[in-house]
């Protein structure tokens, strides 16, 4: 411990070994104190405490303090020395006298300074102090008005608040209080410093190191300010009845005001000074907090043994939710007592881990116990036990010590982490020095003289509004509501954009999105149009057409749009989009958009950037014209608008704004309305964006040695990394940023190892992703990093996210200065061969193509895609490679939609029909209701694919026929009951085989997907049942029928595809070239989709989390398995035996597949049959004809 005399400004140290000695000390703490009491650590960076001291005896280790420290006295804490040699220390201490005015305050005082008038700057203000107190409140600085205007810094609960409050209740609102918090922990009876600064409306305050800038709202000048200015407190009670708050107790040090020195006018009496009674010098208060650092620290004092009377009372600090705060046994065997803390309560209390000063003094008379916490009656307990209680031989505070049985001593609950004080035994102040110098007591890891505990919430690591809470030696954010995840709340939970949602093989819908990925700006809701580019598409609150009459130049018409993101968000967005528009229709009679006399324009439009635009849709910028001046088709020629032309007839330009800079369109101006008869209408459709350009911004790594490089990467405290690479090397770094010594890279180690390394300044470390299958097979894999002062992570595809947790107490700073090498590294030879795309850093997007467009080895973009997002086509579409992306060609698939998932359907009213021809190649026919159609080929199918989805109340029905000129043919009907009967006819001399399936009435307006196939002998049908709430309701369909033994059928049916041909496709979007025959009423309809039959929206809307389909087929049918020998009714032939086999059925509540399996031997193909009339098809059914062939499941 060193005493410099008076209290000193030190800037550095140096430390040496004992002189000629192996004794040295290899880390040490630095603590300082003003008093030689009541100590403080002193903290380098945010977190570290030790320094490292010395390797040999005579080097000088020398350390420049990042901040300078203000203090008497000095204390070098040995935490290791040389294990060969004992504690050896030489020290020098670098600095210079420090002057200060220190003025002392008893709590019921104030200091008045009253400003000289004419120096008065009504600009600019700064006013400086220090300041040191116990108390956790208290009235720092105050400021009033004439109106209720005041300007007040006050200490809560240890934090400064400054409240700036303008003008009165009446005529401002709310807004206008400005309540802005600053540091933490400030009632440490340390010295604290305040900087406010104000200029103009700007206003810096500054709390130690902590800086908060910000805009008053309002006219924020001090010309309504009394010229008087009050420090500790509130000058006369009742002056502003609000305010009557507590004053403040403790010391201040250098006062400044504009340069003036207030402290050292009221050492001079100067008129401008008033003051109560304060002295000017600052006393310590005899206050010995102790520290217990860990959970095994503990305090033991000598109790009063044996007395009747038990009181001991003693203050806490702390964030952990729970500790032992005491543990006595007491004397002849009464048993023993504890006081714990638990979930932040002590016994009955709520909320004691945040931080402040506790009391709590508990006290036993006899049989009667009560504990109070914090003098508050209202948390006090008391109660009576049957026994008497006398006081034990020693009270453990905080924890119990190691080893040995303690029967003294409960340690079944978790020790105390944090500060005590003020503690006393038997109404008697316990001595905490005289423990320290081991005169009586005992203890274990403790600090003694000083309160260790930290707000680690300060500075507040929890990104975008990510709420803080702590522990002693760790903090948490809670991300709750936020739309970010992390140990940080730093990254974004949503994607960046349509585009991206899109290949996650999201459908059309509301999403969130998230431009600027983990950057500043929120989330915000968008409809994402999925066709085959992406829109997105964003409201804003006048879409409708609205009409202006009686506007002019001297009292114009404005109108404003607000849009449903921020005009920041929007930029973004814009910015990320591939193009951009907006259509503005304007529409007019005897209403001009530019006077032809002076050139002034009489109607103009505003822009994202402010300025005014007087070109119209379809039209260019810098061209003062509309979309018909282009292409000169105006309805007068003289004119480059159809509107100036100033007819009195309707008449109106309109057309896409596409100029991506100028866009939303926030602003509209009419003047050209209050001629007699004039009239004009405008309307502003919502803002379309398609495309995202950073998704598919890709670069090709051709050589080992190429690369790109881009700025160094500046992600200090959260950074991370996303990207997707393809290659088929088995290594290669594909970024890298290096520092002085921190570093970060990412690679790829081996064919399965991604390896996310970097350093801190606490060594290299690094997090490992193994994936099962390898990753270099030139297919798309997504790559995201990330590292904060909590945790680094890395996530590779969809394999579960590997973390590592950052050292507590290390440096938390990620300090880089190379460039960022993309593809390739600086350090090492072995480079990337193969594709990055959509690299981002920290959100931000980095223009691959641009940089690999001037750079040897690298090629812009990269082909290839199919490869990975091919299985986004489903349902028989194929995947076609274009230049950014690909597209879904549905050509030979019975649904349409980006990905060929929407289903095509038609609702069928009675009579309708639809007939497919095929002539040609094959000619055979497939109608999707009651009639036939013939071919006549001498071509022989000896397996087909069906499948179909059908939706009807109506039985009978016929839902598919095919027939061949031989006679031969295939009938799906429904039967009287509902069940599904499928007969097929293969040979003209033999009766057809008829399958029913009739595990339920299928009639029953519910979505129905068939799917038969057929491989020569063997059958295999699956019927599943969409199980969700249709909107097609029984009773309108009854009562559309029309005969019940009419043979149509009524209904819908979807999706129908017959091998590779797709009839009602073919019929509803290709009708003129397709050969198809349509009878009757027939309309396409959206009733194929589980939302329903309205036919409002053929697209459904999917919530976020469900990024499947509306069937997912994939579920395991694990309820009723059971496997039996079928019934064979009717006569078997002698020639044919046939055996049939149920294999499963599995029946489940909200899927229900029914598999059949069926093998015949059947006679060849190609004999001549008789063509079966289709009329005869339905009334079968009903006549039992012995002949037949059925089989019943």
């Amino acid at each position: 411990q060193i005493d410099l005399g008076e209290r000193t400004e030190v800037t550095a140290v140096a430390t040496q070994g004992g002189y000629g000695s192996s004794d040295w000390v290899t880390s040490y703490l630095l603590m300082f104190s003003d008093s030689g009491r009541n100590w403080k650590q002193y903290r380098q960076e945010e977190s570290i405490w030790a320094f490292s001291g010395n390797t040999n005896a005579d080097s000088v280790v020398y350390y420049r303090l990042q901040h300078s420290i203000k203090a008497r006295f000095l204390r070098f804490v040995p935490l290791d020395w040389n294990p060969n040699g004992r504690i050896g220390m030489r020290i020098e201490v670098y600095g210079c006298t420090y002057r200060s005015e220190v003025v002392g305050f008893d709590g019921k005082s104030c200091l008045i300074y009253t400003f000289n008038q004419k120096l008065m700057s009504a600009l600019k203000d700064v006013i400086s102090l220090k300041f040191k107190t116990m108390q956790s409140d208290g009235i720092l600085l105050h400021r009033e008005g004439q109106n209720g205007d005041y300007i007040t810094l006050e200490l809560i609960k240890g934090k400064l608040s400054l409240l700036i409050n303008l003008g009165d209740a009446k005529t401002h609102s709310s807004n206008a209080q400005i309540n802005i918090t600053l540091g933490s922990l400030l009632d440490d009876q340390h010295w604290h410093s305040v900087l406010i600064e104000h200029f103009n409306n700007q206003v810096n305050f500054t709390v130690d190191k902590h800086t908060h800038h910000f805009h008053a709202k309002g006219e924020f000048n001090y010309l309504d300010l009394d010229y008087e200015l009050s420090f500790g407190g509130i000058p006369v009670p009742g002056k502003s009845g609000t305010l009557s708050r507590k004053n403040f107790h403790g010391c201040f040090e250098n006062i400044y005001c504009n340069g003036v020195n207030i402290i050292d006018l009221a050492k001079r009496h100067k008129s401008q000074i008033y003051f109560g009674n304060m002295s000017f010098s600052c006393l310590e208060p005899p206050v010995v907090p102790v520290t217990f650092l860990s959970s095994s620290s503990y305090l033991a004092l000598p109790g009063t043994s044996g007395q009747e009377e038990v009181s001991i009372s003693f203050q806490f600090r702390t964030w952990n939710k729970e500790g032992l705060l005491l543990s006595t046994e007491l004397h002849q065997a009464s048993g023993g007592l504890l006081l714990y803390l638990s979930d932040g309560k002590v016994k009955m209390s709520a909320g004691l881990n945040n931080g402040q000063w506790h009391s709590v003094s508990f006290s036993a008379k006899r049989n009667r116990i009560s504990v109070i916490v914090d003098n508050d009656v209202t948390l006090s307990a008391q109660a009576s036990i049957p026994l008497q209680i006398y006081a034990g031989d020693t009270f453990y505070f905080g924890g119990c010590p190691n080893g040995g049985n303690n029967t003294e001593c409960n340690s079944s609950f978790v020790g105390f982490q944090g500060c005590m004080q003020l503690i006393s035994i038997g109404n008697k102040a316990v001595d905490i020095i005289s423990v320290q110098q081991n005169v009586f007591g005992n203890f274990s890891d403790l600090q003694i003289d000083l309160c260790g505990l930290i707000d680690r919430c300060l500075p507040n690591y929890c990104e975008h509004g990510g709420e803080c809470s702590q522990s002693w030696n760790s903090f948490y954010c809670s991300c709750t509501n936020t739309g970010y995840k992390g140990a940080t709340c730093h990254y974004s939970v949503y994607e960046q954009s349509c585009e991206a949602y899109k290949h996650r093989g999201n459908t059309s819908g509301f999403y969130n999105i998230d431009s600027d990925g983990s950057g500043p700006l929120r989330p915000f809701l968008v409809y994402c149009n999925m066709t085959d580019t992406t829109w997105t598409i964003i409201q804003h609150n006048n879409t409708n057409l609205t009409r202006v009459k009686t506007a002019n130049r001297e009292n114009p018409h404005t109108v404003f749009f607000k849009y449903s993101a921020s005009l920041d968000q929007l930029q973004a967005t814009i910015n990320h989009a591939e193009h951009c528009e907006q259509e503005l229709a304007y529409h007019c009679k005897k209403s001009r958009l530019l006077d032809k006399q002076d050139g002034m324009p009489l109607s103009w439009w505003i822009g994202r950037t402010n300025e005014t635009q007087t070109y119209w849709g379809g039209s260019l910028p810098a061209v003062q014209k509309c979309a018909c001046g282009l292409e000169g088709s105006c309805i007068d020629s003289q004119h480059y608008c159809n509107c100036d032309a100033d007819r009195d007839e309707w008449t109106n330009d309109t057309g896409f704004l596409s100029h991506k800079e100028h866009l939303p369109v926030t602003e509209i101006v009419i003047t050209d309305t209050d001629r007699p008869n004039s009239e004009a209408a405008y309307k502003l459709g919502p803002l379309l964006c398609r495309g995202d350009r950073a998704f598919w911004n890709s670069a090709s790594f051709n050589t080992e040695t190429s690369y790109l490089h881009f700025p160094t990467f500046h992600g200090e405290l959260s950074a991370d990394v996303s990207f997707f690479f393809k290659t088929t090397a088995s290594s290669g770094v594909f970024l890298e940023n290096l520092g002085i010594q921190d570093f970060i890279r990412i690679e790829l180690y081996s064919p399965s190892e991604v390896v996310f390394s970097f350093d801190v300044g606490n060594g290299p470390s690094e997090v490992i992703v193994q994936s099962l299958s390898s990753l270099n097979d030139n297919q798309w894999h997504y790559v995201k990093a990330e590292r904060n002062i909590k945790e680094a992570s890395l996530q590779v595809d969809q394999l579960p996210q590997k973390s590592q947790a950052a050292p507590p107490n290390g440096h938390i700073r990620l300090q880089l200065n190379s460039q960022l090498f993309v593809g390739g590294t600086a350090s090492r030879q072995k480079g990337f061969l193969g594709c990055i795309r959509s690299l981002h850093l920290n959100g931000i997007a980095l223009d691959l193509e641009e940089r690999a467009k001037i750079t040897p080895g690298v090629e812009p973009g990269c082909p290839g895609h199919c490869s990975s997002y091919g299985n986004l086509c489903h349902n028989g579409g194929k995947c076609k490679e274009k230049y950014s992306g690909f597209s879904c060609d549905c050509t030979f698939s019975a649904y349409a939609g980006p990905f060929c998932k929407k289903e095509i359907s038609a609702s069928f009213g009675t009579g309708t029909s639809v007939t497919y021809n095929f002539q040609e190649y094959y000619p055979l026919a497939k109608n999707s209701s009651s009639h036939a159609s013939s071919f006549y080929a001498d071509m022989t199918l000896n397996r087909e694919a069906i499948t179909f989805t059908f939706r009807t109340t109506r039985t009978p029905s016929l839902l598919l026929y095919v027939s061949s000129f031989y006679k031969e043919y295939l009938s799906v009907i429904l039967t009287k009951n509902g069940s599904l009967q499928i007969r097929y006819k293969l040979d003209s001399h033999q009766d057809p085989d008829v399958f029913n399936i009739n595990f339920k009435s299928l009639a029953d307006g519910q979505l129905q997907h068939v799917k038969i196939n057929r491989e020569e002998e063997i059958l295999f049908v699956e019927v599943i049942q969409l199980n969700k709430k249709s909107g097609l309701s029984s009773k309108s369909t009854r009562s559309k029928t029309v005969k019940a033994n009419s043979q149509g059928f009524i209904g819908c049916l979807s999706s129908v595809q017959f091998n590779h041909i797709a009839p009602l496709k073919a019929a509803l979007h290709h009708s003129s070239s397709a050969p198809i025959i349509v009878k009757g009423r027939f309309t396409e309809s959206s009733c194929g989709t589980l939302t329903g039959a309205d036919s409002t929206s053929s697209e459904t809307t999917h919530s976020f989390a469900d990024h499947s389909g509306p069937i997912d087929e994939g579920e395991p049918l694990a309820n009723a398995i059971r496997s039996d020998s079928a019934i064979i009714g009717g006569v078997i032939a002698v020639v044919i035996f046939i055996v049939l086999c149920i294999t499963a059925i599995a029946i489940r509540i909200y899927k229900k597949k029914s598999i059949y399996s069926k093998n015949e031997a059947k006679g060849s193909e190609n004999e001549d049959g008789a063509e079966s009339a289709l009329k005869s098809e339905l009334s079968m059914q009903n006549t039992a004809n012995e002949n037949q062939k059925e089989y019943f499941f």
